[in-house]
């Protein structure tokens, strides 16, 4: 009973650092815009809807895209842009908006109108 690799699986030595922080980036987009409830029909009445949770993963989307934006080469653009468009819709879904510079995430990207 020998058991053969699985070759579908890569060793983590092996994958290239802008493959892990981009899939880090899009993970943390993802739980946002569910935390935002814009993966349901009508957000507006989204169960998922947690704007809390959503500050927190947005500010550490900010955290990580800030930090290792010289390392993303290609990729950096639209990942700040889907980072924009999240901190875009906080702000709207907001009952009270922040003031600009201190949404989620601001304090690492600037202002975000």
């Amino acid at each position: 009973m020998t058991e053969e690799p699985d070759t579908s699986v890569r060793e983590l030595a092996d994958i290239p650092a802008v493959e892990v922080i981009s899939r880090a980036a899009v993970m943390l987009m993802s739980s946002a815009a569910e935390k935002l409830g814009l993966a349901d029909e009508n957000p507006d009445a989204s169960p998922r809807r947690d704007l809390d949770e959503a500050r927190r993963v947005i500010t550490a989307l900010a955290g990580l895209v800030t930090a290792s934006v010289e390392y993303l080469g290609p990729h950096a653009g639209p990942i700040r842009e889907g980072l924009q468009s999240l901190q875009r819709a906080f702000r709207e879904t907001s009952a009270h908006p922040d003031e600009p510079g201190k949404g989620p995430g601001e304090k690492y990207t600037g202002p975000v109108y």
